[in-house]
């Protein structure tokens, strides 16, 4: 009898270590009724054309990997993510080693302004502020490297806006 018990103490022990612990999203207390959000295309208030629809189109694709929300239009939703892009930015980061007024890296900023508001009543659930920021050498291929950085610099925006709106955090 002290055999079972010396060997199910420890058992015991062992399994009550995962008491707290449950599958699925830990969403923040406003959020937890909402299970159908609707996200339309952030307000661009800088002039980088067409960064708009690059920004919600990976903050939608951020959401959609965390699970938590299922993206639907605004008539079938239950919260819209409204958001702003507010400010861009690009200063040297480095510079040529021959010539210090010859740049050879950029370094760039984006900003944003989001807000998550019920559908029926219009109550504001969530506000929120994200930035991101990215680097790009420069080379003969301006545009392309312009391209990656506006979408890594959108990937980075958007990890910290899902996280917040999935996690809390």
């Amino acid at each position: 009898m002290k055999r079972i018990l010396f060997l199910l103490a420890p058992l015991c022990l062992l399994l009550s270590g995962c008491a707290g612990y449950h599958l699925g999203a830990q969403k923040p207390a406003q959020l937890r009724h909402i299970t159908k959000l609707a996200v339309p295309t952030f307000e661009n208030l800088t002039l980088e054309p067409r960064l708009a629809v690059l920004v919600t189109n990976t903050i939608i694709k951020q959401l959609q990997n965390h699970g938590s929300y299922q993206i639907v239009a605004k008539r079938d939703a239950e919260a819209v993510l409204e958001g702003q892009i507010h400010n861009i930015q690009r200063a040297q980061f480095r510079s040529d080693r021959n010539n210090i007024l010859r740049t050879s890296q950029i370094m760039a900023t984006l900003a944003c302004y989001y807000t998550v508001k019920e559908i029926g009543s219009g109550k504001v659930l969530r506000n929120g502020a994200s930035s991101a920021v990215s680097y790009m050498i420069l080379d003969a291929n301006m545009q392309l490297s312009e391209t990656q950085l506006l979408e890594d610099l959108a990937q980075q925006l958007a990890f910290p806006v899902a996280d917040e709106l999935s996690e809390g955090w």
